[in-house]
């Protein structure tokens, strides 16, 4: 009887919300999951989940058994890691980023990381979409800007600037803006009003937060597609830092308002689940992230 892979399906529906969820990340059927999660209920002689509700919920029994089951099987990765000289095999890590911070700045460390831990697989999951950060059985996610209050532990592991900026060929044709305030009478690139990132602020020295009209005929869900637009010629966009680096230093793309970046820092976050003991595999990424970004200027 694998008592483990009960504990983990377990885990993994608590932390999903609800069975179809859990089979999604573990690539098995919601019955599935219901079998293994009842043969455990059975085996423990209590009842761990609510099945009454609507929404999946944890018993007295199952509120006490989680932090349990969360240590039993960071132990056991911890005792496979020891035994295998502090490397993981067979394990997956899943990791949700938005698509530029994965391309510019996390791809560039897979390599490294992959020497350090061959046997680690990583799963990378894309996109910019709000909702969930840790949906379908994502272990760590990178989230830019103010986190909403939750459950969820974040570290900061790095900041970036957003840079507003055009083409020349756009400011020939069009005129350069002298102060963000001018930005009304051009044509701005945005992300899609539901993204986060769709309002342009600017942080005061005294703290304050003041918003700029950035309205335009086009938008996007991703980063990539508005820089693209941008050096295209379409209009102004606001782009972070280390996804136009190179569009800059080739002339591609012009900084507007360079004395305004150090107001548009945003912080970084790796975020996952609020455990006590977090795994071996997430605590090694973290860790590595950390060493890192500490090391890289800026």
């Amino acid at each position: 009887m694998d008592r483990l892979a009960e504990m983990r399906v377990f885990v993994r529906a608590v932390e999903d919300g609800g069975f179809s969820a859990a089979g999604r990340a573990l690539s098995l059927t919601p019955s599935a999951v219901s079998k293994l999660v009842a043969r455990l209920e059975n085996r423990l002689g209590v009842v761990l989940f609510n099945r009454s509700l609507r929404s999946l919920a944890l018993t007295p029994e199952g509120e006490a058994f989680y932090p349990a089951a969360l240590q039993a099987l960071a132990a056991v990765e911890e005792a496979e890691a020891r035994a295998q000289g502090g490397r993981l095999t067979g394990e997956v890590l899943r990791i949700r980023s938005v698509p530029t911070f994965a391309i510019h700045l996390l791809a560039p460390l897979v390599p490294e990381f992959r020497r350090q831990h061959p046997g680690l697989r990583l799963e990378f999951v894309l996109g910019n979409e709000p909702g969930n950060l840790l949906e379908g059985g994502v272990d760590l996610a990178i989230s830019i800007g103010e986190l909403p209050d939750s459950s969820l532990v974040a570290r900061r592991v790095t900041t970036m600037r957003w840079i507003i900026c055009a083409s020349p060929r756009y400011l020939a044709e069009h005129g350069t803006p002298k102060t963000p305030a001018e930005l009304a009478e051009h044509e701005c690139l945005n992300f899609n009003k539901r993204m986060p990132w769709s309002t342009w602020s600017f942080r005061g020295a005294d703290h304050s937060v003041s918003r700029i009209p950035a309205r335009g005929g086009v938008t996007a869900n991703q980063g990539q597609m508005l820089m693209a637009l941008a050096v295209a010629g379409v209009g102004i966009a606001r782009l972070a830092d280390f996804q136009i680096r190179e569009a800059l230093s080739e002339g591609k793309l012009v900084r507007l308002f360079p004395e305004q970046e150090p107001r548009m820092e945003e912080a970084i976050y790796a975020v996952h689940q609020g455990r006590r003991h977090p795994s071996p595999r997430l605590r090694f990424f973290l860790d590595f992230l950390e060493e890192e970004f500490s090391r890289r200027p800026g």
